[in-house]
């Protein structure tokens, strides 16, 4: 398999996702770094916290890898995204995409954070200093709701 995909209650780093994409017959990877910013909207952020679908997230993560495939010359994924609290300057998400020619990689690198931003069942809540605002669950592109909170930590297959 040419993808590597990942949730991690950890820093994630590029160079772990630019390693895997790695390939001598590709001449271009392109990466995006997602990094929690200071502010939003005028308010203090003071970290974003990550709730994940993970069996899920992890399916929709390889099946968009396996679209941008379809659609470009790529040859290999990595899509690592955070779950937990992301302080300010932490990476959120990280994507690194190898091809033989620079534009199929810029453009399917590209492609994948929209994507992942509008299909992965991953929720974004950010929290405010000094309660600039209380914290809010943002919305994906698509419309995913907020993640149920679980009544019971016991679960059947």
């Amino acid at each position: 398999m040419d993808d590597h995909v990942r949730l991690s209650d950890q820093p994630i780093e590029s160079r772990e996702a630019e390693a895997f994409v790695g390939d001598p017959a590709c001449g271009a990877i392109a990466t995006f770094v997602g990094v929690t910013r200071d502010t939003f909207e005028d308010k203090t952020v003071a970290k974003l916290s990550y709730e994940a679908y993970g069996p899920m997230a992890l399916k929709e993560m390889r099946r968009l890898c396996e679209l941008a495939r379809e659609r470009w010359d790529v040859k290999k994924c990595a899509i690592l995204h955070r779950t937990g609290e992301v302080p300010i300057g932490g990476a959120s998400v990280v994507i690194a995409v190898s091809a033989p020619h620079r534009k199929d990689a810029l453009e399917a690198c590209a492609w994948l954070i929209d994507e992942l931003k509008a299909t992965v069942p991953i929720w974004k809540k950010e929290s405010y200093v000094d309660g600039d605002a209380p914290p809010q669950w943002k919305q994906n592109d698509r419309d995913w709701a907020p993640p149920p909170r679980r009544t019971t930590t016991n679960h059947t297959r």
